[in-house]
């Protein structure tokens, strides 16, 4: 990734650390005005927001960095481990909010000056909306997974405020005031399911899991393409392997071709091959590996994947 490409995606990690502050600021003062341990528990959300904010932009700088000696394909995967690091962040916020709610509801007191904190939290939810769908929509444009995972920490963050607004208006209303500890519950297990998701999906990645099932379609596509332009039994592709790592794409498969061919006609064949399958993966480093067909090695040197060839008529 370039120079340039790490300032846009830092910026935006930038962008997310000031929103974490001024919510933080926001939401602590909506809880001191009022004493409500679902605001509370909105509060400590954010100070978690901030923490995988810092940690993405750690992130997203050291996957900027480019190959070298000891990382040949470079480092893409720390996003993976940013991701996975918001993920038990996560789960320990949902920890200490299901702490203060239970303490709550076991030792319920009377909230104050409600009005005054609902609004003041319904603004600090409108800057989290904001960044979070900022986040999101260039965190997917430039394939970086920190920057979606803090993006859908912070949306996770809104709909979870509005619960709270919700739930801490209804005490004011009904005078109820276990709602408020139930609703702050209720928050504390949704992000606790976020925090499952998150490291899930950052386990994923780090064990170098497979393309999509639409991309490793479009490749089979563009081997299929290659091998409906020869008579039957010229060129085969078998071994196809893909995979993943931070917005990186690998994609190997091995070409069969006759020995009688030249090696300058086969390896015409295998960069209009690469060039190919880079028009529909953009992101992808392709390795072609170049087999004559007549040689049994050929045949057994593979484990997996699908074959492609045309079959005779």
């Amino acid at each position: 990734m370039s120079g340039g490409h790490a300032h846009s995606l830092t910026k935006w990690a930038w962008l997310s650390i000031a929103a974490a502050i001024v919510t933080i600021g926001m939401k602590t003062v909506a809880y001191l005005l009022t004493g409500s341990v679902g605001l509370l528990s909105d509060a400590l959300e954010s100070v978690v927001n901030l923490v995988a904010a810092i940690l993405a932009l750690i992130a997203i700088a050291a996957a900027a960095k480019p190959a070298d000696e000891r990382h040949h394909f470079g480092h893409g995967k720390a996003e993976y481990l940013s991701a996975g690091a918001e993920g038990v962040m996560i789960v320990i916020a949902a920890g200490l909010i299901v702490y203060a709610a239970v303490d709550r509801l076991l030792n319920p007191r009377p909230l104050e000056d409600l009005g005054i904190g609902l609004a003041v939290t319904l603004g600090a939810t409108a800057v989290n909306g904001a960044v979070g769908w900022i986040l999101l929509r260039q965190g997917r444009r430039h394939r970086s997974m920190a920057l979606v995972a803090d993006g859908k920490h912070l949306m996770t963050d809104v709909y979870t405020s509005i619960g709270v607004i919700v739930g801490v208006a209804l005490v004011a209303i009904t005078g109820w005031l276990p709602l408020d500890s139930i609703v702050a519950l209720a928050v504390g297990l949704n992000i606790l399911w976020t925090g499952f998701i998150l490291v899930r999906n950052a386990g994923r990645g780090l064990l170098d899991h497979a393309l999509p099932q639409d991309e490793t379609a479009r490749v089979l596509g563009v081997l299929r393409d290659f091998v409906g332009r020869f008579p039957a039994g010229e060129l085969e592709f078998h071994g196809l392997q893909t995979r993943e790592s931070g917005r990186d794409q690998f994609v190997s498969v091995h070409v069969l071709v006759p020995g009688s061919w030249t090696v300058t006609r086969a390896h015409d064949l295998v960069e209009e091959v690469e060039e190919a399958i880079r028009a529909e993966l953009p992101h992808a480093q392709v390795h072609t590996h170049l087999e004559p067909r007549e040689d049994p090695r050929s045949h057994g040197d593979y484990s997996h994947g699908p074959r492609v060839l045309r079959e005779e008529a």
